[in-house]
């Protein structure tokens, strides 16, 4: 598949960093097609793989995967500049934060993801990503031998298989965690998970897990 990556910032280029080492293409999608490049070239410089840049437009447009990278305040924005995302599959790796990230803007009647949906009429979206720190993926999607969990939700079967195989294609564990609406879930763990890194003091090589023990 070929994915384009809206955002050169760090969740979009730690995205772009482990994507780049799996059998689809990567492309890096800024609001110019220099910083779209720029942000490319560091990461084939440092990191290889293969990964290019351009402008917002431009990579999606032969996209058949997006990936949302913004902070949710910028989607509509960047979704207005996207052009047609119809028959595209979005990913939606925002959070609704407030400035100071001491709490959410959306909950329990909507979420980042829901909204994104009802901008993009014509494109499933899948909420995945959201609760894994970007400086996680510098140091690698396992934790030792155990890779990291990444939850995914959506209403589109085909999307959500999609989707799946592109978490596991990076190294990490993909959980189906069901509908589009349970985003309004994973968007406060998300939100927890920044409490425990920052404000809890634990740092940001943490990412919320689902164990399970198979019964007696």
């Amino acid at each position: 598949m070929n994915i384009s990556i809206v955002g050169t910032g760090n969740v979009g280029t730690g995205l772009a960093k482990v994507l780049s080492k799996t059998r689809h293409g990567v492309v890096m999608g800024a609001r110019t097609e220099a910083r779209g490049r720029a942000a490319a070239d560091a990461i084939v410089k440092e990191h290889g793989g293969n990964v290019r840049g351009s402008d917002v437009a431009s990579a999606v447009r032969d996209a058949d995967v997006v990936i949302l990278a913004v902070p949710y305040a910028e989607t509509a924005d960047v979704i207005a500049i996207a052009g047609s995302l119809s028959g595209k599959i979005v990913i939606d790796a925002t959070n609704p934060l407030t400035e100071d990230f001491s709490g959410l803007t959306l909950g329990f009647e909507s979420s980042a993801a829901e909204e994104i949906q009802k901008r993009v009429a014509g494109a499933p979206v899948v909420k995945a990503f959201n609760t894994v720190f970007a400086q996680i993926y510098a140091e690698g999607p396992r934790f030792g031998e155990r890779p990291v969990q990444v939850f995914y939700a959506g209403d589109d079967d085909a999307a959500k298989k999609a989707v799946s195989e592109i978490i596991n294609a990076a190294g990490f564990d993909a959980v189906d965690a069901g509908p589009l609406k349970n985003a309004r879930y994973l968007e406060p763990l998300a939100a927890l998970n920044i409490q425990l890194g920052y404000s809890l003091g634990r740092g940001t090589q943490i990412a919320p897990a689902w164990i399970e023990r198979e019964a007696a």
